[in-house]
């Protein structure tokens, strides 16, 4: 399996904007912690939660139900079909699950729905006709509602049990009030046996922030029959909208002309990018031409600078103010689909360099719609979120004229001790070629990390890596959404960017989140093929071709670790018999091949000698796979190669996947060779203990246990007496880690070190670092017998949209080839025996 389990994946997932209560919950990777993130909020033209009542029947209670009240917020019908509410108490350990109510039925635009609950011991006031009844017993004072967009429970409760990124994605709106531990924003004021809360403008408000959207008054429950209220109207400031108690009852609901639309909506969720080099020329100083339009609102001037709110420090000396900025319009992402904002800047800068002329206000295109060039005067609340300085909520803004900004050159790497803080929100350009180094979450969050100087590799790989040095070359790329697993993923046309293709020109606004600065492109970036896929691997010369492969879990048995459904199990197969008849070895020793004695491994065969003929190819049989799900396994071509001698293993516990040890001859006689296929430990912590804990010395857990399988293939070499001794596969330590080096010390040479230059040495790519987690090592007399090597890059720098799985892929994307096969890219050399 991957040597690090990809627990920064778990770490970065974007949710929407809000913020639940901040639960840490443990990742497979020790040491690594998630917040619990709040689910994505309706954002404009959804249905949102507008009340919630849970006195119903208590004493002093106005109504004998409780009641929860739902609003199209929409342009459009919405269908309610195959949705739910759920319910779970404030700060308890039970799911969601345990109280759900299935909804059904249509709501038009500016339509409300009742949803009758439970009822007290105390009978008072009816509800009018309910749209929806069910059972849930809200508190009268605190708890956590969730509009669903599935019947299926949430098994989570968003505090003791965080709800997880896919869970969360289910939940169309949460309203936490009182003492709840899982809210937006921050959590809705406590409600009591008189009061329900109510969601401002009539339903239509939505900040993601469960405070700033809710108030409380007397119920005033309204269902599909009340006069519909649709959102279509300018959003009013906080300080015009109408309070609880100036909600209509049933009998008197405000007309579509009374009923604003929502004034805010999330903010960006996207992580960030760096900030330009102090030590470049300051920019000639950007223009604006004044147009204003002709309206008192466009006279009422800013009472702040940009600089001001921005400060010199990472946080707001604002926060927390109201104020009035002005600036130009630099990158427009207001739709909800993107950052629900936009950025804009000071066209007259103030002098100091520690202080950010660019600021990000939170407002979607519905509260009033911008563009790039735009001269804006805007009125807001300044805050920090999740890092960046932003305004949120936005209570006015007033378009005046038009204005230009020229983007600030910046160049990478960043000085020593420089920090990104100066250009948060600043529009920069990149002048010099930046090289893709990651592209993990290309698919999922449509982010790719590049580099200047080249790709990044790994610290332990090789000599003279600086981390520092790596940190201040790179930068983290955006696609400017909150989209998950796009449907139409960027940088894919017309053809998926590599690991090792670069950019010229890369223009956007450094932005910040989940603390990563990160660059919102505001043009296209076209990445150049710099490093372009090679159709076969490498010519290694020789009488005998010997491969290593890495198959990132070949299992029959669907729904374990490797595919989960007949058709990605065949396109998996597909993918891995393009590999093996490319690399055309004589033997291959494979890793991550199911337990299943030979099942996994003569599947494979099979498939493979389907298209290359009968026989081609036979695999060996492991005498000692071992206990664990997947095995090392070994398939030669009995036409080139005849074994001598039996199969061996080792029966040694350092061994959790035990090597296979064979000797082999060429058919038409020569020098016997001896592969020991083997599989070190992972470097993933769970359950590293003592000496296997991670000593911060860049080698992660389990070094300790790789130093002693080194030392057992050592020892088995000469209690074996082996023949021309060729150690090879996963051995899950890069080049100038202690295990390499325990095998070096023991008389074996990397042959890729010897024989592939460095820049092209890397067979995986981790967290935006490439190095060669696969060897092969060969003994003196077998060494001088190597003729070539090389490392063919079908894996490590093809995204993993290009996989098998059928799961969050675009389908048009996958081929049945050699690319992306596996995560880690299969070695080959060649032998003259």
């Amino acid at each position: 399996m991957p040597f690090l389990l990809r627990a920064y994946e778990h770490a970065h997932r974007r949710s929407a904007r809000a913020v639940a209560a901040i639960v840490t919950v443990g990742l497979v990777a020790a040491g690594v912690t998630a917040l619990s993130l709040a689910p994505a909020s309706a954002a404009p033209g959804t249905v949102v939660i507008s009340q919630v009542y849970g006195g119903g029947g208590n004493a002093g209670a106005p109504l004998t139900n409780d009641y929860v009240e739902l609003f199209n917020r929409s342009a459009t019908t919405v269908s309610l079909d195959g949705w739910s509410l759920q319910y779970a108490s404030a700060t308890g350990t039970g799911p969601f699950s345990s109280n759900k109510v299935d909804l059904a039925g249509s709501l038009a635009p500016g339509q409300y729905h009742l949803v009758q609950l439970a009822a007290g011991t105390t009978p008072s006031g009816s509800l009018p006709p309910a749209d929806t009844t069910g059972n849930l017993n809200l508190s009268g004072t605190a708890g956590k509602v969730a509009l669903v967009h599935s019947a299926t429970g949430l098994a989570c409760n968003g505090g003791s049990t965080p709800c997880t990124p896919e869970q969360q994605a289910q939940i169309a709106d949460l309203v936490g009030y009182g003492s709840a531990n899982y809210f937006e924003g921050a959590a809705a004021p406590a409600l009591s046996n008189t009061t329900a809360g109510f969601r401002a403008n009539g339903g239509c408000a939505d900040t993601d922030d469960n405070a700033a959207d809710f108030q409380t008054g007397v119920p005033a429950p309204r269902n599909t029959a009340t006069a519909l209220a649709p959102c279509d109207g300018p959003s009013p400031s906080p300080s015009e909208s109408p309070s609880p108690s100036d909600t209509p009852s049933p009998s008197d609901s405000p007309s579509p002309s009374d009923s604003p639309s929502p004034s805010d909506s999330p903010s960006p969720t996207a992580p960030v990018s760096p900030s330009p080099n102090p030590s470049d020329p300051v920019p000639p100083t950007p223009t604006s031409t004044p147009t204003p339009t002709p309206t008192a609102a466009c006279d009422v001037p800013a009472n702040r600078q940009i600089a001001e709110v921005q400060g010199s420090g990472d946080a707001s000396p604002l926060a927390g103010q109201t104020v009035r900025v002005e600036g130009v319009v630099t990158g427009d992402f207001q739709e909800t689909t993107q950052l629900s904002g936009f950025f804009f800047q000071d066209p007259t800068p103030d002098a100091d360099p520690a202080t950010s002329d660019g600021l990000f206000a939170f407002a979607r295109s519905s509260f009033k719609d911008v563009k790039v060039g735009d001269r804006v005067l805007v009125t807001g609340k300044v805050t920090e979120f999740n890092g960046l300085t932003e305004l949120s909520p936005v209570t006015a803004l007033d378009v005046c004229g038009t204005g230009t900004i020229a983007p600030q050159k910046y160049s990478l790497p960043r000085p020593e001790g420089a920090t990104f803080e100066p250009s948060e929100s600043v529009l920069v350009t990149f002048p010099e070629p930046l090289t893709v180094s990651e592209h993990y979450n290309l698919g999922r969050f449509g982010e790719v990390t590049v580099s200047s100087e080249g790709r990044l590799f790994q610290p332990t790989d090789r000599t003279g890596v600086d981390p520092a040095l790596n940190a201040r070359r790179s930068l983290l790329i955006d696609d400017g959404s909150n989209t998950q697993n796009p449907a139409t993923v960027p940088y894919t046309s017309p053809r998926v960017v590599r690991a090792g293709d670069t950019a010229l020109g890369i223009t956007g606004v450094l932005s910040y989140g989940f603390g990563t600065y990160r660059l919102e492109p505001t043009k296209t970036i076209d990445f150049l093929r710099t490093n372009p896929r090679l159709p076969a691997p490498l010519p290694v010369f020789g009488d005998v071709r010997v491969a290593s492969l890495n198959t990132l879990n070949w299992f029959t048995t669907l729904g374990s670790r490797g595919a989960n459904t007949a058709e990605e199990q065949q396109r998996q197969l597909a993918k891995l018999v393009a590999t093996l008849k490319g690399l055309n070895a004589d033997a291959v020793g494979l890793m991550e091949v199911e337990n299943n004695g030979q099942t996994a491994v003569n599947a494979l065969v099979d498939a493979l000698n389907a298209q290359l003929g009968a026989g081609t190819y036979a695999a060996l049989t492991h005498p000692f796979p071992g206990t664990d799900a997947i095995h090392v396994a070994a398939i030669y071509k009995p036409a080139t190669l005849r074994p001598v001698g039996a199969t061996r293993s080792s029966t040694d516990p350092v061994f959790r996947r035990p090597p296979l040890i064979q000797s082999f001859r060429r058919v038409q006689g020569g020098q016997t060779f001896t592969m020991i296929v083997n599989h070190f430990k992972s470097k993933g912590c769970d359950g590293a203990t003592g000496p296997d804990l991670d000593q911060n010395d860049g080698q992660s857990c389990f070094n300790a246990e790789r130093i002693r399988q080194a030392q057992a293939v050592l020892g088995l070499i000469h209690s074996m007496n082996l023949t021309n001794p060729l150690v090879l596969g996963d051995l899950n330590a890069y080049g100038e880690e202690d295990p390499i080096h325990t095998l070096e010390g023991g008389g074996l040479t990397s042959v890729s070190k010897r024989f592939i230059p460095a820049f092209t040495r890397y067979s995986y790519l981790f967290d935006g670092l490439s190095g060669e987690l696969d060897h092969m090592l060969a003994g003196g007399s077998l060494l001088k017998r190597v003729t070539g090597a090389t490392i063919w890059h079908v894996n490590a720098d093809e995204s993993r949209i290009l996989d098998y799985n059928t799961e969050f892929n675009p389908p048009g994307l996958y081929a049945p080839d050699a690319f992306r096969s596996s995560d880690h890219d299969p070695l080959l050399i060649g032998l003259n025996l």
